[in-house]
């Protein structure tokens, strides 16, 4: 019997892995551990709730690593996060950086995807056909 998982499910899945992921990864390079939180930012910005908690560790992390700008940037974020979902303006894919225009569509880096595309794969239910690829879930 295959299990089905819903597209609300498997987001909170992935979007969870990768907050893991860039949790544990304290050894890997910077610029990786952010490509976690940037693919985190981008497969939960739909959800109020996984919108604002990827700000909130955007900000963190910038706080930790001393980046002022960016940590700035994601203050304003924060703040605009529910203005945001209050008037349905989401641009979708936006990686969420202070870098990156706050309102602007984008589509995301191939590293950005491969990211989301690793959480998709790690958290598919066993037996699931292999629908891995980020148009699975509703971004």
């Amino acid at each position: 019997m295959t299990m089905t998982q819903s597209p609300q499910s498997r987001q909170r899945a992935a979007y969870d892995y990768l907050l893991q992921r860039w949790r544990t990864s304290v050894d890997a390079p910077t610029e990786q551990r952010w490509r976690y939180l940037e693919a985190a930012h981008v497969v939960g910005q739909n959800r109020l709730g996984l919108h604002w908690r990827a700000h909130w560790q955007m900000l963190r992390f910038a706080r930790q690593l001393g980046d002022a700008p960016e940590a700035r940037g994601q203050w304003a974020r924060l703040g605009l996060t529910l203005v945001g979902h209050l008037v349905r303006r989401l641009p979708q894919g936006n990686i969420g950086r202070a870098s990156v225009p706050a309102l602007r569509p984008m589509v995301p880096s191939v590293a950005v995807r491969a990211c989301i595309t690793e959480a998709m794969q790690a958290t598919q239910p066993p037996g699931t056909p292999g629908a891995s690829e980020m148009s699975q879930i509703d971004l």
